[in-house]
């Protein structure tokens, strides 16, 4: 009788310890970026969230926090540092003051195309920047992006540099976008972007340096209606990791993980780079007059800029700034 009950007793425990693992919570994945979901970052997000889930078999959850609702890009990075937060993208001016090598891609008329941006992204000089954050517990995945910045104004046509002169310009906080604008003889307005729309709406501002789909998203062409395609500075976004998290991950666990991310990664600039050519299609019905500059043009552009890579020549490197020119020739 006693060895029955204990047959019993071992019997229900092991069934226990089932039910336990059965209905045992996901363990979740926090994710903050600062883009509306309709954009390709977010619906590049929402990818790695439903590839996680399923290859996981629902042992982890992805809990994505969009347009900022984490908070601003401090509130990312401690919340990365402490775990709070396991995943954020932010893109690389704010990550400046972890290292000056992130200014690379503040410099103008640098990358010639989406190809030559790859390049420096994706490897050394790209790859080397992050390993800046991993002092302070973060972990730097990879780049995403935003694209190429263009000229949207509200005033008038922009076709050579001479009709830029004066316009009154959103610019980012970021010194050598401002130094940008300036050198091409924009007037460079820092605005936030929770005011931009009201800005350009107001005409507080005559328009913004900003990429097709952002623009798009945002709704910008509803009071903006003039395109430059100018593709003056490439806007990456670096995708981060909480250390902690992913040490904290089996080896299973990290494979799955970050597989999902490098599809994720080649999936959203390639929702990016073809939003583009859709839009492109789409700007003449909203009443945009849209203007290319010509190669000769552009290289006006480029030559009157030229003194950024001086101005900022210190603080990058100029072995690092050859480096990443003749990356780009390759």
């Amino acid at each position: 009788m006693r060895n029955v009950r204990i047959m019993i007793l071992a019997l229900v425990a092991v069934l226990m310890i089932g039910a336990t693992s059965a209905f045992a919570a996901p363990k979740v994945i926090k994710l903050a970026h600062p883009n509306v979901p309709q954009h390709p970052m977010g619906m590049a997000f929402e990818k790695f969230k439903e590839l996680v889930e399923e290859r996981s078999n629902g042992r982890y959850k992805v809990d994505i926090y969009d347009s900022s609702k984490f908070g601003n890009f401090d509130s990312v990075v401690q919340g990365l540092q402490l775990n709070m937060l396991q995943m954020g993208s932010a893109s690389t001016p704010n990550l400046a003051p972890f290292s000056d090598e992130f200014l690379i891609f503040d410099l103008p008329f640098l990358f010639p195309s989406y190809e030559a941006a790859d390049k420096i992204t994706d490897g050394p000089i790209g790859m080397n920047a992050t390993k800046a954050l991993e002092p302070s517990g973060i972990i730097g995945l990879g780049y995403i992006e935003i694209g190429f910045r263009n000229l949207w104004n509200n005033q008038k046509p922009v076709k050579t540099l001479e009709d830029a002169k004066n316009l009154k310009i959103r610019s980012t906080p970021s010194k050598a976008h401002i130094a940008t604008l300036r050198a091409l003889g924009m007037n460079p307005t820092p605005v936030s972007w929770g005011e931009v729309y009201t800005a350009l709406q107001q005409k507080t501002v005559d328009g913004i340096d900003i990429d097709l789909n952002l623009a798009w998203h945002n709704n910008f062409p509803e009071v903006n209606n003039n395109l430059t395609i100018v593709n003056s500075l490439y806007s990456p976004h670096l995708v981060m990791m909480s250390k902690r998290f992913l040490d904290s991950l089996s080896d299973e666990d990290k494979v799955m993980i970050l597989t999902a991310f490098e599809e994720i990664k080649l999936y959203e600039r390639k929702l990016v780079r073809d939003g583009e050519k859709e839009i492109l299609t789409k700007l003449a019905d909203k009443g945009v007059t849209v203007v290319k500059l010509t190669p000769e043009e552009r290289a006006r552009w480029a030559a009157a800029s030229a003194g950024v890579y001086k101005e900022f020549e210190d603080r990058i490197g100029k072995d690092l700034i050859e480096k990443a020119k003749a990356t780009v020739a390759e």
